[in-house]
């Protein structure tokens, strides 16, 4: 198997991702008026610190992007991940780094990156077409060890990482095996997700995607 691509969140090489970030600008146009042989009118000196603190504000850099996410290594495993399989190795990554999670629907496979090397993947279950699971990037916005889904009959959904505020997360407590699914969560094995609940931190990114790839090396948008 070529070890330079991979599904997102996929098998076992990583491959061309088609995120991309677009940003539109406009330029507002404002009209004015002239008056004939109007007197210049004297305007009061603005506070020294007022005039500080427009000087600064002025001279003060504008905040740096963030950084891509680029894909540096990937496991080296062979085939499709099965059901209830799930991969952690820390052994290729830097001790530190920015933690990225990556989700590919079609794969049905959650990777999770340090600093850009694959530490870790697993099947996962997913939405159904009624209850589908988004795509799109999201920060996690909370951790929470021993949660419980008071929507779904105070089902346990131990190590919660919660994506979005109407119930999407990455939680454990699922059964992992064909034939099973969920309401749009990402439902992972408990000795997989206890993993990565331990080095996630709120704010890092989660990148769904459906059924793309990106090639090692190339960095994905700064989303």
């Amino acid at each position: 198997m070529n070890a330079a691509l991979k599904w997102i969140g996929g098998t076992s090489a990583v491959a061309v991702v088609l995120l991309g970030a677009m940003a539109i600008a406009g330029n507002a146009l404002e009209a004015r008026e002239t008056t004939p042989a109007a007197a210049p009118v004297a305007e009061p000196s603005p506070e020294p610190a007022a005039a500080a603190q427009a000087q600064a504000q002025a001279q003060a850099p504008e905040p740096a992007a963030p950084e891509p996410f680029v894909i540096r290594s990937v496991l080296p495993i062979e085939g499709a991940i099965r059901y209830g399989e799930w991969h952690w190795d820390e052994s290729r990554a830097p001790a530190e780094g920015p933690l990225t999670i990556t989700v590919d629907l079609e794969a049905r496979v959650l990777s999770v990156f340090r600093a850009g090397h694959e530490i870790g993947a697993a099947a996962v279950l997913l939405g159904t077409p009624e209850h589908p699971t988004p795509t799109g990037v999201f920060p996690i916005l909370t951790k929470e060890r021993h949660n419980v889904s008071e929507k779904y009959g105070n089902a346990p959904m131990p190590w919660t990482l919660r994506l979005t505020w109407d119930g999407v997360a990455i939680h454990g407590g699922s059964t992992v095996e064909r034939g099973y699914a969920s309401h749009g969560c990402i439902g992972t094995p408990d000795a997989f997700v206890s993993k990565l609940y331990a080095l996630a931190a709120k704010g890092d990114r989660v990148i769904i995607t459906d059924g793309k790839r990106a090639q090692v090396g190339t960095p994905l948008a700064a989303l």
